[in-house]
């Protein structure tokens, strides 16, 4: 039975450039409304969770500290046995775990500074439209991007850290890429500097 598409947060990232436990670590102040505090890959979480009913989050094998505060907040949590392999092994995980969806809205826990309307408009563009959905910013493509469920082998089949990009580039016709006015939609938080970018983007409400 069709259950509507899955957000899909990927959150088992080593985070080696941050130096460790990135997704743990807190926001120096709100961001859409998370308020100061709350842990990167959580705010990322309830950001979706405003606009998605269903999220599967993506974690490494042992990270029980963030598995147990995504849960907190209404997520399912998996662990992927492949992590460390990278972003594409994450996702495919992430999808082979919810073959029932319609589609899955791939979104990445290091970008709190995405506006839970522009997750809205993603979701809403792709339930019109199916196939792929971009969000762009100035002409770069961002995140969250949505997949119909005939990606599904596609998705499952990545491995490695490339993600989905090769999968977005051979989909043609199908890929919508959609304008909007959100820079956080390329904002990812790589390094502790970045934190305060995520503020800056980042209101602490947007109505």
């Amino acid at each position: 039975m069709s259950v509507g598409p899955t957000a899909l947060l990927l959150a088992a990232g080593a985070g080696a450039r941050f130096g460790g436990n990135k997704l743990m670590a807190p926001l120096p102040a709100a961001v859409h409304g998370a308020p100061a505090g709350t842990p990167i890959g959580v705010a990322s979480c309830l950001h979706l969770l405003a606009s998605i009913p269903r999220v599967v989050a993506v974690v490494r094998p042992g990270d029980r500290a963030l598995a147990a505060a995504l849960r907190d907040v209404g997520a399912l949590v998996i662990e992927c046995d492949r992590a460390h392999e990278g972003m594409g092994a994450s996702l495919a995980c992430g999808v082979a775990s919810d073959d029932g969806a319609d589609g899955w809205i791939v979104a990445l826990g290091d970008m709190p500074a995405v506006a839970p309307a522009t997750i809205a408009l993603v979701a809403s563009t792709f339930r019109a439209r199916g196939g792929v959905v971009v969000p762009t910013y100035d002409g770069h493509d961002g995140h969250p991007v949505a997949f119909a469920a005939s990606f599904h082998d596609d998705l499952v089949g990545l491995t490695g850290d490339r993600g989905a990009r090769r999968v977005i580039e051979a989909a043609g016709a199908a890929v919508h890429r959609l304008p909007v006015d959100d820079r956080g939609v390329l904002h990812d938080v790589d390094r502790h500097e970045d934190l305060a970018g995520t503020v800056a983007l980042a209101p602490a409400r947007h109505d």
